[in-house]
């Protein structure tokens, strides 16, 4: 070999993955647009010299990490590439995770809570306010706790579509799934903290409604951490 002669780094990963980084790349670099029809799994076995049971292999991976959809008679299209359909799996983590995984993923809300509370507090239009505080209202109204962990879902809801940040909201909407909010919730409502929850909201929208990032980050992280210390000391028992 000549000394000046490169020599090719190893490549990592099964043929599959490998197949998925190159489509994957594709997308990234815009020769495969959202809503672009893929060349037929044989052409792109030809074009990436694989073999045509890892690109299928590949293409279903993708698929189900949202990336890529199947329609029936049509072909296998590039999907818009919505935030919230790549960010699906999140809810799946939320749902599974037990002991101190759930504390984890409790630690991760808090942090993206407060943010998307305190762009929230600076973005939110007269709409979303009284949004968020007509679910305020009706989680006041009632001891139903499946009524009551309903508004909850739509007031952190309602809260980070006002942050204008969709990525972030897709985020906190797995973290928020009604499985595992329930399942956090339960334990927590025994201990007669529906009253401190309560006011926690009140703050929240407080804030919210005087416009103050700050104040607003504060409510949310006040509130998301009761609960964070409060599944903490149940794991650590």
């Amino acid at each position: 070999m000549n000394e000046t002669e490169t020599v090719p780094a190893p490549q990592k990963g099964t043929v599959p993955q490998r197949a998925i980084e190159r489509i994957k790349t594709l997308i990234g670099e815009g020769v495969l647009e959202p809503g672009a029809r893929l060349p037929t799994e044989r052409e792109l076995a030809a074009q990436l010299g694989i073999s045509r049971s890892s690109m299928r292999e590949a293409i279903r991976a993708l698929t189900v990490m949202g990336v890529l959809e199947a329609r029936h008679g049509s072909g296998i299209y590039v999907t818009q590439l919505q935030a919230g359909d790549l960010l699906e799996t999140f809810g799946v983590v939320a749902d599974l995770s037990r002991g101190p995984r759930l504390v984890e993923l409790l630690e991760v809300r808090r942090i993206l809570e407060s943010t998307a509370t305190a762009l929230a507090a600076a973005r939110i239009t007269p709409e979303q306010l009284a949004e968020v505080e007509r679910h305020l209202v009706a989680m006041d109204a009632t001891d139903d706790p499946e009524e009551v962990l309903a508004h909850d879902l739509a007031f952190h809801r309602a809260i980070a579509a006002a942050a204008g940040n969709e990525t972030m909201a897709a985020i906190l909407e797995g973290l928020s799934s009604r499985t595992f909010r329930a399942r956090v919730r339960r334990g927590y409502q025994e201990e007669a903290a529906i009253a401190r929850t309560r006011r926690e909201h009140t703050a929240i929208h407080r804030a919210l409604a005087a416009r103050d990032p700050e104040a607003a980050r504060a409510a949310a992280a006040t509130h998301v951490g009761e609960v964070e210390e409060w599944l903490r000391a149940q794991v650590g028992d």
